[in-house]
């Protein structure tokens, strides 16, 4: 497919999955493919939803080279057929990383997340000639992770949109998740927004969307899909005011929890103890990250009352 195909598929809220892990730290494939066929029911897997597996969120780089395709498999299989899959890849050497998008292309992934090779400390030619490779090498799209904030310079080594602009002939780089070093550099995404879908990662999806930006990421969209997906029309109909009333509406009195949660132990354990709080548990993080206890599982359910999202019994 060529690049205007491609983008149909990768945009609006991009769900990020937790992977299910049982109490024994393994991926539990059955509750993986119960959750799948949840989210589906609720409507993600449509193009303008796409089910993303793996990824940082997903605890993906806790997943070795043999569980990360076996769970790959199983969203798909689950999700069934018509469904709108992306698999998240580990930062990883050119060559490395096109084995890896092959194999996820042959286990029914269309798209994948990519991340800079920041342990390369690579510039911005290199980030051309790296996704420029890959591109050549599959015939599924690519969204480019923007994982500035691990490279030894990040002010020097993001993604520019100059950079951007030279990938006009990668067909197969479709998108790009959106943030930058500096806060002020944010808008120079209007550059490429013709090009690219620009899917933001900086947590401003309304300014993003008024900038041409196609999507978002969102860390509550597998938790309470109905949410996002509104969000989304809202901002499609270019409804701003209540798209941004409708983001402070959860995201004020989520804020203290979250933050309190992350002080304890990092990771991605809220999006695991706010499963359970809404009835769809995926076990534990696997560690050094620690669950979340009773006490703050019982937290997070007042806010969730609070807010009027379904929680468990």
């Amino acid at each position: 497919m060529n690049r205007q195909q491609l983008q149909k598929n990768i945009q609006g809220t991009i769900a990020t999955l937790p992977t299910a892990f049982d109490q024994g730290m393994k991926v539990d494939h059955a509750r993986m493919t119960d959750l799948t066929r949840w989210w589906v029911s609720e409507g993600l897997g449509a193009p303008n939803a796409a089910l993303k597996v793996a990824a940082a969120m997903g605890e993906g780089p806790d997943l070795n080279d043999e569980e990360w395709p076996h769970l790959l498999r199983t969203v798909v299989n689950a999700a069934g057929g018509d469904a709108t899959v992306i698999c998240a890849l580990k930062p990883k050497n050119t060559l490395h990383t096109i084995a890896d998008a092959k194999r996820a292309q042959d286990l029914g992934a269309i798209g994948l997340q990519i991340d800079l090779p920041f342990f390369h400390h690579a510039n911005q030619d290199d980030l051309v000639r790296f996704y420029t490779d890959i591109s050549d090498a599959i015939d599924i799209g690519v969204m480019i992770y923007n994982t500035y904030w691990f490279t030894a310079n990040p002010s020097a080594e993001a993604m520019k949109a100059e950079t951007m602009l030279r990938l006009a002939d990668a067909e197969h780089v479709v998108a790009i998740k959106w943030n930058t070093p500096n806060p002020d550099d944010y808008d120079s995404m209007k550059k490429f927004a013709h090009i690219f879908n620009i899917i933001d990662n900086s947590g401003q999806p309304v300014r993003c969307h008024k900038n041409g930006g196609r999507g978002y990421i969102s860390n509550l969209v597998a938790v309470h899909p109905a949410h996002d997906l509104g969000l989304w029309k809202l901002l499609e109909a270019e409804r701003y005011e209540e798209a941004q009333q409708q983001i402070d509406r959860v995201r004020g009195p989520m804020a203290p929890w979250m933050a309190k949660t992350a002080a304890r132990s990092g990771g991605y354990r809220q999006l695991k103890g706010l499963m359970a709080a809404t009835g769809h548990p995926a076990g534990p993080p696997r560690p050094p990250t620690l669950p979340i206890d009773d006490e703050e599982l019982a937290e997070i359910k007042n806010v969730l009352r609070e807010i009027g999202w379904p929680i468990a019994a």
